[in-house]
């Protein structure tokens, strides 16, 4: 794969949404500015329009624009830039479709205020960029790249350290194992909690072992004050970054469809999206969590795990595979998969493909053939 390169100026006049900055790979040499960032502010600012639309993923209910001014746009760049800065890297790689507010910032915006080059890649498949003459990278991840990461150990190990940037969805088990394939001294991750509603609103890093618990960034408090007896609550901020619908004023705060557990004045630990819980039986499931212990289990193209609704106990899960060319149904280790997801789901379809979001989030299937699970053994 060929990087061809575009200027800083093209690639803004471009915009966030052009097809040719969204789906083919490029690199931007930020680093010919020299380190004069007030050069790159001042051309940023001068050719991003007022304000800028992202639109929400339409996974937990219809898409809707939230607006930024160019401004807090630069300001969120900033905080981000400001997370990588200690790692001191001197080249960012990123994965991430700019038309989303997490792509806008990694891709484009976090590069430009770092002052480093950019290479960009639209998919899994293809070459990393050389290492080079680059030996500290910054790889803007969505959560399969760190697959990819362990295929292409051989890259990592030829830099001096990698920083991977994560900040969309829960962060998959093939992160651990990255880590540890790579090294406490050579690699970490910085992660960043947040939505397109609110920007990023709390961030935790570590480079070994378990990921600790989430810290608000230093912008960010919490809306209401912790109370002695609160259990699991949903996630609501205050912070200067928020974005607001065409035509009103910034809100004073944001609830997040996110369910948490306070820990104190500035942390908390996530136990799940409001959409992705389900109870079976009396026992609650994280989906995102379920999917991802069927990973190392599941031989197939894709799998998901949504709800449905069902007639004795209100609530369960399906489990949904697309096989790859030439398999079927079993062919796969079922059995071991249930075992993994701590229950037998309702049913299994084959479906001819998941409909994702740019970042990989689950939209809905297309093309479904049923399955009876209880008829799997």
């Amino acid at each position: 794969m060929s990087y061809p390169e575009l200027t800083p100026q093209e690639l803004l006049r471009e915009g966030f949404t052009s097809p040719r900055v969204t789906d083919e790979p490029w690199v931007v040499r930020w680093d010919a500015f020299r380190g004069d960032l007030a050069a790159i502010e001042e051309l940023v600012l001068g050719l991003l329009p007022p304000t800028v639309a992202f639109h929400t993923s339409g996974t937990t209910g219809a898409s809707r624009a939230w607006y930024r001014s160019k401004e807090f746009l630069w300001s969120e760049a900033g905080m981000l830039s400001r997370l990588l800065a200690p790692h001191r890297p001197d080249a960012a790689l990123s994965f991430v479709h700019s038309k989303h507010l997490y792509g806008a910032l990694t891709s484009v915006l976090v590069p430009a205020r770092l002052g480093i080059p950019v290479w960009y890649r639209p998919g899994f498949a293809g070459r990393l960029p050389p290492a080079g003459d680059h030996r500290r990278w910054a790889v803007m991840a969505i959560p399969w790249i760190f697959s990819l990461l362990r295929r292409q150990m051989a890259w990592v190990r030829s830099t001096g350290h990698v920083t991977v940037l994560h900040a969309s969805g829960m962060i998959p088990d093939a992160s651990l194992d990255f880590l540890a394939e790579a090294g406490a001294e050579r690699a970490r991750i910085v992660e960043v909690f947040g939505a397109t509603e609110s920007g990023g609103v709390a961030t935790r890093q570590w480079s070994e072992g378990t990921p600790p618990d989430w810290s608000l960034i230093d912008d960010v408090s919490f809306a209401d004050p912790l109370r002695p007896d609160e259990g699991e609550v949903t996630l609501k901020v205050r912070s200067p970054r928020l974005a607001f619908l065409a035509g009103d004023a910034a809100p004073e705060s944001c609830e997040l469809d996110d369910h948490v557990e306070r820990l104190g004045d500035r942390d908390f630990r996530f136990t799940g999206r409001r959409t992705r819980l389900v109870n079976v039986n009396g026992r609650r499931f994280n989906l995102d969590r379920l999917e991802d212990l069927l990973r190392p289990v599941l031989d197939c193209a894709d799998h998901a795990v949504r709800p449905v609704t069902d007639p004795l106990i209100g609530e369960h899960v399906e489990l949904l595979v697309v096989l790859r060319p030439g398999t079927g149904l079993g062919d796969l280790d079922l059995a071991s998969a249930f075992e993994r997801m701590g229950l037998r789901p309702r049913g299994v379809r084959a479906v001819d493909r998941i409909d994702r979001t740019e970042i990989g989030k689950f939209r809905r299937v297309q093309n479904i053939e049923t399955i009876d699970a209880g008829a799997i053994s």
